[in-house]
């Protein structure tokens, strides 16, 4: 009964014009940043130590920046759950879908990566409507249930399955003969349980997912990172694919992991401000 009505409210809010939508935003922006104050030391701690050789000047502008965006990505995750697929091949432009194709035209698989950049969620639609093969978004389950079952609800509408990350070995191997691509956001904080690796990532030490590169492993799939960035128009972003492992076996052991890590390091060092840093990705320490 919570689930309806949260997606009922949710469904509501959704039918508003995108105009209408980032009036809310910006009324959100204000309440946010200037009264709230939602998770500021988090924010700033995290950048200082992500830029330590940036002045502070430049640290507040990014985190002004960061903070006017992030509204628009809570409006525009709401929109989904009425956008239509028009409306969504017209926000996110594909550059080259071919990336993928080329695989899935073989009959492969494709281990998907992404990140907690631009609008990763819109991105899961796009990638549903380009896409004539299964497609499989390996999340990590919230703790509100209401609040998990509304969000796969909605991400689910253009035909996209929601796989606990503890699931996906089961669901690849069901597809392991037919092309499908499975999509991993892969900058997420594992749990001790999940993980125990940490690497360098943005001058930080960080426990690290190595669920990408084992499944790569496992199936010899190439993994392709999914990058959305935002366009200059407000609601807009452009999707580029690219390949960053073609044969899982020519690398040792955590070269993916590392790999595809880096790759997030320097697409968020180049617009920082479209990145999730209120997301507390540092928060694991070694045991000792």
């Amino acid at each position: 009964m919570k689930e309806k009505l949260v997606y009922g409210l949710l469904y509501l809010i959704s039918l508003l014009p995108f105009w209408c939508l980032y009036l809310l935003s910006d009324f959100l922006f204000f309440l946010i940043y200037y009264v709230i104050g939602y998770r500021k030391k988090v924010v700033f701690d995290n950048l200082r130590k992500s830029f330590p050789e940036k002045s502070e000047a430049e640290i507040k502008d990014i985190a002004y920046k960061f903070y006017r965006y992030f509204p628009d990505l809570l409006v525009e995750s709401v929109k989904m759950a009425s956008i239509s697929k028009d409306e969504v091949i017209k926000r996110i432009e594909l550059i080259n879908p071919e990336e993928v194709y080329q695989y899935t035209e073989q009959g492969k698989g494709v281990i998907g990566v992404t990140s907690h950049y631009g609008n990763w969620e819109l991105g899961i639609h796009r990638i549903s409507i380009m896409m004539d093969v299964p497609e499989l978004i390996i999340y990590k389950p919230l703790n509100n249930k209401t609040f998990n079952e509304v969000h796969n609800t909605i991400r689910t509408r253009f035909g996209a399955t929601m796989v606990p990350m503890k699931q996906i070995l089961r669901h690849i191997i069901k597809l392991k003969n037919e092309p499908h691509i499975s999509m991993f956001v892969a900058d997420q904080t594992p749990t001790y349980q999940d993980s125990d690796y940490f690497m360098e990532f943005l001058n930080q030490e960080a426990l690290v997912y190595t669920g990408t590169e084992r499944i790569a492993r496992l199936t010899k799939f190439p993994v392709v990172f999914c990058e959305i960035r935002r366009k200059k128009k407000r609601g807009y972003y452009s999707c580029r694919f690219t390949t960053l492992v073609e044969n899982p076996d020519d690398f040792p052991e955590h070269e993916i992991t590392h790999i595809h890590n880096r790759f997030t390091e320097q697409v968020i060092r180049e617009e920082p401000q479209y990145w999730l840093w209120s997301h507390r990705r540092w928060k694991r320490k070694r045991r000792n």
